[in-house]
């Protein structure tokens, strides 16, 4: 009898080894370091944040540096023919998603295909989603609570959305290439209304500016 328990613990001890074995090699989803952008092919290189574990045979575990994670797809926010685009650079963190399937046939072509390698959650199959940030990297004023931005880290542009208005801060100007500018309601420059504003010395020749 207690050569039938001690097996059942051996097997028990091995069941577990090879579950942890097997999860060592599964990866879902890490945080990485943006290492360059390619903004023709639309994929980032990147350093994983997060360091390996490795088991040996006596169960100890130590880490190791895991490889560099070559042309990541970048997942930008887009669809119904338009995209929001951001100047991806060196040291940008983010979070690599990584696919339960061999995605290489997809990425090549498109559309449905079939997997060309039976690999599973491999660190070849990432995508990543750039905009997740480490505390060094946060807003260092915060995020707005009470409106949506489009806006530069340190605050020195953006474009602000609340309930009712667009604010738009651009110290360097805003440049539009249009033919044309419809407005509806009142212009107003410097407190000058372009609907109520009145010109000085209007008796003939150059009248005076907007008042």
């Amino acid at each position: 009898m207690l050569e039938r328990l001690e097996r059942q613990e051996d097997t028990a001890a091995e069941t577990q080894a090879m579950l942890e074995a097997w999860q060592f090699e599964l990866h879902t989803a890490m945080p990485g370091i943006v290492e360059s952008f390619d903004p023709a092919r639309m994929t980032v290189s990147v350093q994983p944040a997060i360091r390996g574990a490795v088991k040996r045979r006596d169960g100890s575990v130590y880490s190791t540096p895991l490889p560099m994670l070559v042309d990541v797809p970048v997942c930008f926010q887009g669809g119904g023919g338009y995209i929001a685009t951001f100047p991806i650079k060196k040291g940008d963190d983010c979070l690599v998603i990584f696919s339960e399937r061999c995605i290489d046939a997809w990425w090549q072509s498109g559309g449905v295909q079939e997997p060309v390698e039976f690999r599973m959650h491999d660190l070849s199959d990432g995508f990543a989603l750039v905009g997740v940030r480490s505390q060094p990297n946060v807003v260092s004023d915060g995020v707005a609570t009470d409106a949506a931005e489009l806006r530069r880290d340190d605050g020195t542009a953006r474009i602000r959305l609340t309930g009712t208005a667009v604010e738009i801060v651009a110290p360097g100007g805003v440049m539009i290439d249009t033919p044309q500018v419809t407005v509806t309601g009142d212009v107003v420059a410097d407190g000058i209304s372009l609907d109520r504003h009145v010109h000085a010395g209007c008796q003939g020749g150059t009248t005076g500016g907007p008042q």
